[in-house]
């Protein structure tokens, strides 16, 4: 087994619960012990506490698509500890921050001048939700107070994004803390007509409608903003119909509703574009990123904002502060160093592009998988895909749970949700890394019955 740093007893450890794990079966954990402890991590793969080699399917949680331990982040990481290891982002800039503010503008859709940082994608969705409420009220509109959000949807676990996420484990817990005011369109999935879509299916776009049901029933003057990801990520890669994202852009722009699309999970390459509103072609008002921004390696999210937007709010006393928001560690210079390194890395080695060329790859091999009983359905787009399992009889969830443990054994770390295995394997896979995971996924189900 690989040395464990400092000396403890890591399965003891555990076993205590000592770590309470977010989102996590954390009485599983505590019987399995170093089964589910990984050591370290380089390119590809992670390695587990006894040695096995597991490929990261995941790209951690959707965050790594450079893989892990690329010397040239680590130099980046050194060399801003030595030159400017904390600054404080209120009354306060730094260079490299700045500077990433441009390169992030310069990457986004036309006409999206602004960035405004935050370290989580959890904090990014709630700071978005914050600028739509403040932006129509300094417009005069500040009866428009509602949010609206998807079914199925995933938008952090802030009080802002989990009340317009539309995840029903996430939400029930805490409904009396609910922030008032959301509603939910629902999503545009149905297995009866689009089971086993490649891309973006052909039927759905008229879901898209039920925006307007909720326009009619709450009146449009009362309706900030709507937050949708582009490809719902977290509940299972939910492909966004041909002409249904450009829909809720006109029925928004018609009502004067913001639109905001939550990047964390697309952004920076996952569709093979900069962002999925450039692979779909649709300009939202509002988009939110993280996790791949930095590889996952230094915390940071943030906010591109429109210049009608920003200028809204650059308003008032020049002295005032015009946005009553932030975090102590915005724009921080370790992670704007790092994001910087990565953003390098992914221009000069094409990794984008990278990501679009293997689309078809996983495409092929993830839908060879329909011909398996238990295979309910399956979907891809871009760099990214699911495999729906039939439940086991009584047993929701079962094959999921047992799809993961059997993985670490055979050389996977597998994303499953309920019954549902999405896959966002790291930009610098090889195609014969795509293929064999989908091989070994295939022993696997098989072996389930």
């Amino acid at each position: 087994m690989p040395e464990l740093k400092n000396e403890f007893d890591c399965a003891a450890t555990l076993k205590e619960g000592t770590w309470w794990m977010p989102f996590t079966a954390n009485r599983r954990v505590r019987e399995q012990g170093l089964a589910r402890v990984v050591t370290s991590a380089k390119g590809a793969y992670y390695t587990a506490a006894d040695g096995t080699k597991l490929f990261d399917t995941l790209s951690g949680l959707w965050c790594s698509p450079l893989g892990h331990a690329d010397p040239r982040i680590t130099e980046a990481l050194r060399k801003q500890a030595d030159t400017l290891d904390f600054a404080p982002g209120f009354q306060i800039a730094n260079p490299e921050t700045v500077r990433l503010s441009e390169r992030i503008a310069n990457m986004a859709p036309a006409g999206m001048d602004h960035v405004f940082f935050a370290n989580s994608g959890s904090e990014a969705d709630d700071t978005a939700l914050k600028i739509a409420i403040g932006y129509h009220r300094l417009r005069g509109e500040g009866a428009r107070f509602r949010l609206i959000g998807r079914e199925r949807g995933y938008h952090g676990v802030g009080l802002g994004g989990m009340s317009v996420g539309g995840i029903v484990p996430n939400r029930k817990m805490f409904a009396t803390i609910m922030v008032p005011g959301v509603d939910h369109i629902r999503h545009p999935y149905d297995h009866s007509k689009v089971a086993f879509s490649k891309g973006q299916p052909e039927w759905g776009a008229e879901m898209a409608e039920d925006l307007e049901r909720l326009v009619a029933l709450h009146d449009a003057s009362t309706i900030a903003a709507v937050m949708v990801e582009p490809v719902q990520g977290s509940t299972g890669v939910l492909v966004p119909p041909v002409g249904y994202l450009e829909r809720l852009r006109e029925i928004c722009t018609k009502h004067g509703i913001l639109l905001i699309f939550d990047e964390v999970i697309t952004g920076f390459g996952r569709m093979g574009e900069n962002f999925a509103s450039q692979r779909f072609n649709v300009k939202p008002d509002m988009i939110t990123f993280a996790k791949a921004v930095t590889n996952g390696i230094v915390p940071m999210g943030g906010v591109i904002v429109s210049s009608d937007i920003y200028n809204t709010f650059m308003t008032g006393p020049e002295n005032a502060i015009e946005f009553a928001h932030g975090y102590t560690y915005s724009g921080h210079p370790m992670a704007a160093a790092v994001a910087h390194t990565v953003l390098d890395i992914m221009e000069e080695e094409n990794l984008v592009s990278r990501a679009r060329a293997l689309e078809p790859v996983l495409e092929e091999a993830v839908h060879s998988l329909r011909d398996v009983p238990t295979v309910y359905d399956i979907r891809n787009i871009g760099l990214t895909a699911a495999i729906d399992l039939k439940p086991a009889a009584g047993k929701p969830g079962a094959r999921g749970l047992a799809m993961f443990e059997r993985g670490l054994k055979e050389g996977l770390l597998l994303r499953c949700t309920g019954d549902t295995i999405s896959f966002g394997p790291p930009f610098i896979s090889t195609p014969e890394q795509l293929r064999d995971m989908v091989a070994t996924v295939r022993k696997l189900i098989i072996e389930l019955d």
